[in-house]
């Protein structure tokens, strides 16, 4: 991998831009492409980088962008058109690209989409625990006061300790957290909710006391306890979907020359005919149905 490359995906992650980065990890002659070769593919179909010549980017764009809504890896194999061009492997994708030259590739596609947001509101030895344990199973922590708005977190640990939880919860609840985990005694925090005057769909967004019961004593394992919640609620509850970041997918068609899956971006080659649109893969296949519907 080149160093821009590397640093750009440092960039990317940092500012939690969800992309995919494909690499050729074997490439058969004739091809345009070597292993080694890597591209940044975008939410939006656009391209950094180089994979192969116009016909394997599209097949490589498409595949990209369906691992973006999966947030699975994949190994994309491009094939001209005879499977047996490579060895089989299991568990990669096939994909036959008639526009090759007549070499085949082999492509890794890696998502990189950014990690679910979980604020944390108090400095007691609880939240400083959740905090590092949050951290450490790959969530972003957003450590925030009693008064900031947690925007953009799935959820929130509140261990305020009696200080600020209202409006802790109040700003929660406001800025659309899906769960909020308020550390309490049952009745303290039974009673500290019922003064808020919630909604019932309000109301089942607050867990207190937080956490599963595990018997946790020590904060590390009350921090165990909240954060296990917070998991179960996204992997099992549907709490948060990686594909909630994510823009609209581009408008994909077929080529109707060659068949390909085509992702519409404004350099796709297009032709308006009777007031209807089509697109192609490249140049070629537009030319080829344009003397075909004037003939």
């Amino acid at each position: 991998m080149a160093r821009g490359t590397t640093a750009r995906m440092a960039e990317l992650s940092a500012r939690r831009v969800p992309f995919v980065h494909a690499t050729v990890v074997r490439a058969g002659q004739p091809t345009s492409a070597r292993p080694g070769d890597d591209a940044i593919i975008f939410a939006d179909g656009t391209m950094e980088g180089f994979v192969g010549g116009h016909c394997a980017r599209e097949s490589v764009r498409t595949a990209a962008l369906a691992t973006l809504q999966s947030g699975d890896a994949l190994l994309l194999r491009v094939l001209p058109g005879d499977k047996e061009s490579f060895p089989h492997a299991a568990g990669a994708k096939v994909t036959v690209n008639p526009c090759l030259s007549g070499g085949a590739l082999e492509i890794f596609l890696n998502p990189q989409l950014p990690p679910a947001v979980i604020s944390v509101v108090g400095s007691a030895p609880m939240a400083v625990a959740a905090a590092a344990l949050a951290e450490h199973v790959g969530f972003t922590v957003l450590r925030t006061s009693s008064e900031e708005s947690p925007d953009g977190a799935v959820a929130t640990i509140i261990c305020g300790l009696g200080d600020g939880e209202e409006s802790a919860v109040r700003l929660a609840l406001d800025a659309g957290v899906g769960l909020i985990e308020v550390v309490a005694s049952k009745r303290r925090g039974d009673a500290m909710i019922d003064s808020l005057g919630l909604t019932d769909s309000e109301r089942a967004r607050v867990r207190t006391p937080a956490g599963i019961e595990i018997g946790a004593r020590m904060p590390e394992e009350v921090a165990l306890s909240i954060v296990a919640e917070i998991v179960r609620a996204i992997r099992v509850d549907g709490l948060h979907s990686h594909t909630d970041a994510l823009p609209a997918p581009p408008q994909q068609v077929v080529d109707p020359i060659c068949g390909m899956s085509v992702i519409v971006l404004p350099h796709t080659p297009h032709l308006l005919i009777d007031n209807v649109d089509y697109w192609f893969c490249n140049p070629a296949c537009r030319d080829t149905f344009a003397a075909k519907t004037a003939s």
